[in-house]
């Protein structure tokens, strides 16, 4: 595919301001339809949204928003979505799961010549990371009991002896089901899509992203962006706040890494009908990470433990990315030099207000965050 049309949703944001850059370099035309969420962009459209690219400040609850942005549009990037750990319920059933219902039921309606849809999934469609036991071998965790983490014990045991197992790479095969909201929005997003592909002979592609950071990542949004929110603590000289006892892990992937592997299945036919990780095939422990960050930005402040968790959070998740590295994808940016560029690109922006702190209070007040028996130890 030589020249597209290309519509992004949510292009204003993380990921999709990034694959608009991609798809213009490429000689495609951009058409971007964001809502301007305030809780990420506060300070409304982003510089970084280019000239060149038709906007559409629109809803994807609107169906007069979708008619038209994909109105002429060959490729859809559906990036556009409510996501973090946020109170709100019927918020991410709405943005999510009804707004891709909408998505395709317009394309459907009106007929339209659209060539290809990928999907911004997400690792947390997952019900648990897979794992293994050193007597009983490979097994998919599931998620833990409420009971369990408000006892202060979070590791993920094995089923058949009840040892601690070890985090191991999870693929596609893993089974579906996550406990929060989001990622029942995201499976439902997932299905809808898929389904619609095979229904309908338009080709669908589903992206289940791993933990995504870089430059633009919203130095606003406290509920979501692990990386985001604990620079903000940090440079304001807070302690950032690691849940559970700090040795859960997730796989961290730079947005330009995210971004290839949009295009690359975007342009190649054996991704049609498929899902596929993407990630790094590497895991960082969260408490780890604040302290590499810490350490980054100069500032000596050790990571707040106070034993507090989320439920229908996973342990552990390190992205299989073998599926999508058999069409040619592997990760080019590594932790380190990713974490460096974001803080270069934090350093542009100016004063840091910190926002987790109000946030905290609500979901602790919404039982979203919840405390253990026990407090975990720094």
């Amino acid at each position: 595919m030589t020249t597209a049309s290309a519509l992004v949703t949510g292009g204003a944001g993380l990921i999709g301001s990034h694959i608009v850059d991609a798809a213009l370099a490429r000689g495609w035309d951009v058409r971007v339809l964001d809502s301007l969420e305030r809780q990420t962009h506060r300070d409304g459209k982003p510089k970084w949204v280019p000239a060149e690219v038709e906007f559409v400040h629109g809803d994807v609850r609107n169906r007069r928003d979708w008619e038209r942005a994909l109105d002429g549009i060959d490729i859809v990037f559906h990036e556009a979505a409510y996501g973090g750990y946020m109170p709100e319920i019927a918020k991410f059933i709405h943005v999510n799961a009804y707004g891709t219902a909408l998505m395709l039921e317009t394309i459907r309606n009106k007929n339209l010549p659209v060539r290809k849809i990928v999907l911004a999934s997400s690792q947390a469609v997952y019900n648990e990371g897979a794992y293994t036991c050193a007597e009983h071998g490979h097994f998919y965790g599931e998620t833990r009991p409420v009971a369990q983490l408000a006892a202060g014990d979070y590791d993920m045991h094995c089923p058949i002896c009840g040892r601690v197992a070890v985090p191991v790479p999870t693929d596609e095969a893993a089974p579906m089901g996550g406990e929060n909201v989001y990622a029942i929005s995201k499976a439902d997003q997932e299905r809808l899509v898929i389904s619609f592909g095979r229904a309908t002979g338009i080709p669908a592609v589903a992206l289940r992203y791993s933990c995504t950071y870089g430059p633009r990542q919203s130095l606003f949004n406290p509920y979501t962006g692990v990386i985001a929110i604990f620079c903000t603590r940090l440079l304001n000289d807070l302690p950032p706040v690691v849940y559970e006892d700090g040795r859960q892990s997730r796989d961290l992937v730079f947005v330009e890494d995210i971004v290839r592997a949009n295009l690359l299945v975007a342009t190649d036919d054996r991704a049609d009908g498929q899902i596929f990780n993407v990630g790094t095939g590497n895991a960082v422990a969260i408490g780890d990470l604040a302290r590499l960050l810490a350490g980054r930005l100069g500032k000596e402040i050790a990571p707040s433990i106070p034993g507090e968790y989320r439920p229908g959070e996973m342990r552990a998740l390190i992205s299989d990315i073998s599926r999508l590295a058999q069409l040619g994808f592997r990760p080019e940016t590594d932790l380190a030099t990713g974490i460096d560029r974001y803080l270069g690109w934090i350093a542009e922006q100016g004063s840091v207000a910190e926002y987790f702190s109000a946030a905290a209070r609500r979901l602790r007040a919404r039982q979203v965050v919840k405390r253990a028996r026990e407090a975990a130890p720094a």
